[in-house]
């Protein structure tokens, strides 16, 4: 007889059930459905058939309990509106779909205090591994990743200090690089335009990286301006205005993002500015759904899906491991800087 649903009363499927409908025992089906001994492909395939009939979903908790492990891969990101993530959970996508693990995304929210609470909930499921966006956690998370006894890859950053393995771009360098870029094009006048959230680490070690790099032509930041919450068209615009109408002669405008410069660029476009001869505008992260824009933004690839199909890669392995791979971000320079 069926068992009862503690949450709707409808009945649940049973191993019986099931074999009951492919003509077979349950321990046949029970070997079937674990991948385990010797079955014959006709009888493998007439029980796959009736599962799926019956909507058969097996109850993987009871194995679980002896494994100590469950087949899913918790990924922990700040955001699933930030456009950066989706690449990255198409990366892990791309290994971990040819492998028996799954992934399952908790969000931070840019808040440390609240990423210790999800990391504690992922690993209370005795997760096959985890992936974690950034290098900075609380010392409670720290102490959970290092003892997790699973497979941990940090991912996004590799500028810092590692809990376990790591996969990402250096944002500081990725900071003074974009400076020289800038520089080899005979800009001067330069702002910066991004969040004044504290929990965006990567985007401050990037503008550290910027003014590093500033600093060693003997040139500061000539102005900077701020948002609070998301990034979008809007914001972009809004920051655009701002800085050009309390410093108008800017001669290039450093956002954080590729979504912030996009709503720069319309700005400075439907105001007139000559860009990229007056004016030039960079961002960051490399977003393909941009491309449609008037003009190519300059910006330069973060790599994302690149580092999730490694974490992933890392993860499936199986290996408990300290390794960091870091990837070198390229900067793509469209049409929105001048030429050299």
């Amino acid at each position: 007889m069926r068992g009862r649903n503690p949450f709707d009363g409808k009945p649940q499927m049973t191993l019986r059930d099931v074999a009951e409908a492919a003509g077979v025992s349950e321990m046949t089906v029970s070997r079937v459905l674990r991948q385990r001994g010797d079955v014959s492909d006709k009888t493998r395939q007439r029980v796959f058939d009736a599962a799926r009939t019956l909507g058969y979903v097996p109850n993987k908790i009871a194995g679980a309990l002896a494994s100590n492990r469950v087949n899913l891969v918790g990924v922990i990101i700040p955001s699933l509106s930030n456009m950066v993530f989706p690449d990255v959970l198409s990366g892990i996508g791309d290994v971990l779909d040819a492998t028996p693990l799954q992934p399952v995304v908790g969000t931070s929210k840019y808040d440390i205090a609240h990423e210790e609470h999800v990391i504690y909930e992922m690993l209370s499921w005795r997760p096959s591994g985890l992936i974690v966006a950034g290098l900075e956690h609380n010392d409670a998370a720290r102490a959970m990743l290092a003892n997790a006894g699973i497979p941990v890859v940090e991912v996004m950053d590799v500028d810092g200090d590692p809990v376990a393995a790591a996969v990402g771009i250096h944002h500081r360098k990725a900071g003074r690089r974009m400076a020289e870029e800038i520089l080899a094009r005979g800009y001067r006048r330069i702002g910066y335009l991004g969040s004044r959230a504290q929990g965006d680490f990567r985007a401050q070690k990037r503008l550290a990286g910027l003014e590093e790099g500033l600093a060693a032509a003997g040139l500061t930041l000539a102005d900077r301006c701020y948002y609070d919450g998301r990034s979008g068209f809007a914001t972009g615009r809004a920051m655009t205005n701002e800085i050009l109408t309390r410093t108008p002669d800017l001669d290039f405008l450093y956002y954080n993002s590729d979504v912030n410069a996009a709503g720069g660029l319309l700005y400075g476009l439907e105001r007139g500015l000559d860009i990229p001869g007056t004016v030039g505008i960079a961002g960051f992260n490399g977003f393909d759904l941009l491309d449609g824009m008037p003009m190519r933004i300059a910006t330069m690839d973060s790599r994302r899906t690149d580092i999730g199909r490694r974490a992933a890669e890392l993860i499936a392995a199986n290996a408990l491991t300290d390794e960091v791979v870091e990837l070198e971000p390229v900067f793509l320079p469209g049409q929105t800087v001048r030429a050299i």
